[in-house]
């Protein structure tokens, strides 16, 4: 969904490039803001470090190999809370795009990117930053409850070996700060943590993406490009939403599992693979079983070992020092003063049952800190006024005299979004559409 707090900073010597994207994201996010010369970078730093950084690795014409990129990354990072940056790459440079992720960049795209991959890049980018220093510096599980103790223990037993993980659970629980603590604790933690959400990618261009392709495969092949298996060598490849995936790109993925092996589009010859993979879903365990939903050779494939990750609602006292965590974050990040919880409001907050679990906690505190204008933070700071999400229905037709087919759409895609806290497949199969058609509607009715 829209984020109208982030701020975006699209840095690229093509203004076509960073005019494509800036309309893209402005349609979703607060700032969205575009340079075409490294050289203006440390105004821009002055007045404000944003929350994404897209980058270009080239200013040059005619340079190729990254070194003014990768200076700006250096220049990015060492800032006191850098931003979240995501590398722009064109095809031959995925290798540089490589060198970007083990210098500090979490992820990079492509140029032409899928638009839906993009705005994921960014949505995923923004939820790795708002999840703080800890996620990035240590394992990010924050938490002392008995629940949190076993998913640590089992992450300090599983992180070591080579079997696959499967985790499982609720949106907004953390299933990827557990992924990146196994790989921290994994003989691969000085390699790569490439993370893909399973559910954004293009059924057109699911085998390019994760297996790469040569010069000419199809139309718009013009270079040879790596795909995430190649570009993840040595280190952790991370599939979310593994649950959305058809069942057509499950059976090359399970493949590709099997022998270890993948055959870029247009080659002849396959290419080893040297990846762990950790995956996640937050499909119920019935449904995940089911063969219609999910191929059971491939789930066997994942699931070697399986950590639950436990909704908030069943480890509330992690509560207390979740919120103490992000409201102190959102204060520095913000420039606000520490204020304390008001009596009585710490009690309701942890009673609360959180359907979006640790993501909507983070979200409520950053709502408290900007709009909270007392001594204190009251529980209507928090905008937790309707405890559950409703079921998805369309608005009440009692009133046909208001009755505007516009408006019930944009009312009943918003309900849709509300219910799945956010994520566009869940929405797109509620809805009944496909994610580029809700896309489509998204941007119509400026949601």
């Amino acid at each position: 969904m829209a984020d109208n707090a982030a701020s975006i900073l699209i840095l690229d010597d093509d203004p076509d490039v960073a005019c494509a994207a800036q309309l893209l994201l402005r349609r979703r996010y607060g700032k969205v803001a575009t340079l075409n010369d490294p050289a203006g970078l440390a105004a821009v730093l002055a007045a404000g470090v944003p929350d994404v950084v897209l980058l270009d690795l080239n200013f040059t014409p005619g340079r190729i190999d990254g070194a003014q990129g990768l200076a700006v990354l250096d220049q990015l990072r060492a800032q006191s809370r850098p931003p979240a940056v995501i590398a722009l790459t064109a095809y031959a440079d995925v290798p540089l795009a490589v060198e970007a992720l083990k210098r500090g960049a979490g992820d990079f795209l492509t140029k032409p990117w899928d638009n839906a991959q993009l705005v994921a890049a960014v949505d995923n980018a923004l939820a790795r930053r708002a999840a703080g220093p800890s996620a990035a510096a240590g394992t990010g599980l924050m938490g002392d409850s008995a629940a949190m103790r076993e998913v640590k223990a089992m992450v300090a037993s599983v992180g070591p070996t080579e079997a696959n993980v499967m985790v499982l659970g609720e949106n907004g629980v953390g299933k990827e700060l557990v992924a990146r603590a196994i790989h921290l604790a994994s003989r691969r933690a000085g390699a790569i943590f490439m993370a893909i959400d399973m559910g954004a990618l293009p059924e057109s261009t699911f085998e390019s993406e994760l297996f790469g392709h040569r010069k000419g495969a199809f139309t718009d092949a013009r270079a040879e490009r790596a795909g995430r298996f190649q570009a993840a060598r040595a280190g952790t490849l991370f599939l979310d939403e593994i649950g959305n995936m058809p069942l057509a790109g499950q059976a090359k993925l399970l493949t590709a599992l099997e022998r270890r092996e993948v055959t870029p589009l247009g080659a002849d010859r396959a290419e080893a693979i040297d990846v762990r993979v950790v995956s996640a879903t937050n499909l119920d365990e019935a449904r995940l079983y089911d063969p219609a939903v999910f191929r059971p050779d491939l789930l066997f494939r994942l699931n070697t070992i399986v950590i639950r990750m436990p909704p908030l609602r069943e480890r509330r006292d992690d509560i207390p020092a979740l919120l103490l965590h992000y409201l102190a974050l959102y204060e520095h990040q913000y420039q606000r003063p520490a204020r304390m919880l008001a009596d009585g409001a710490l009690d309701q907050l942890c009673r609360f049952d959180w359907p979006g679990n640790v993501r909507a906690l983070r979200h409520a505190c950053e709502r408290a800190v900007i709009l909270g204008s007392e001594l204190q933070y009251r529980c209507a700071d928090f905008g937790l006024g309707a405890a559950q999400a409703a079921p998805v229905a369309a608005p009440a037709l009692a009133a046909v005299d208001g009755l505007h087919l516009g408006a019930l759409e944009r009312d009943t895609i918003a309900a849709a979004l509300a219910q799945a806290q956010g994520n566009i497949s869940h929405a797109a199969r509620m809805l009944g559409v496909s994610r580029a058609a809700l896309y489509r509607k998204l941007g119509k009715h400026g949601i």
